[in-house]
């Protein structure tokens, strides 16, 4: 009977750039990115809500920017990493369907309300909310491929 070890199982170094869970991190950046300079660009009104959105987003982007150097140092070797990945990913999956879901209301009662005016400032506020809204739903997106793909990986090892 043979042994499997799970060391070989996660890619290390420029490999993270061709498999396929790994292969997220990017757009992951980019999206997660995106949702925080929206956010941070328009009117951060009401303040405890649209916190909760920026701190997922800063969160994701610090913690997948941490994760993607381990990645890519070969630090993750060890038999734990497999699970790991696979938690962290569904953690922040579940954080950005919150934050995105929170961020929609927002936008869907600030456009309500804006409506009642007809400002040029707040429109631009509101175009800025709707592109954060749908960044944060594509940053949703990759983060549950990502999760997904990873728990195969996990699954296998």
């Amino acid at each position: 009977m043979a042994s499997h070890t799970s060391g070989d199982v996660l890619p290390t170094g420029s490999r993270i750039f061709t498999s396929i869970p790994d292969i997220f991190f990017i757009p992951e950046f980019v999206f997660g990115g995106l949702v925080w300079t929206l956010v941070a660009s328009t009117m951060v009104e009401p303040k405890n809500p649209l916190g909760w959105v920026m701190f997922v987003s800063v969160f994701c982007f610090v913690m997948t920017t941490v994760w993607f150097f381990i990645f890519l140092c070969g630090a993750n070797q060890s038999g734990t990493w497999p699970s790991l990945d696979v938690g962290y990913h569904f953690v922040a999956v579940i954080f950005y369907l919150s934050a995105a879901v929170l961020l929609a209301y927002i936008t869907l009662v600030r456009g309500e309300i804006d409506a009642l005016f007809t400002n040029a400032v707040l429109a631009k506020y509101y175009r800025l909310d709707i592109a954060a809204v749908v960044m944060s739903y594509l940053a949703t997106l990759l983060y549950f491929l990502h999760a997904i793909f990873s728990a195969i990986r996990w699954k296998r090892s």
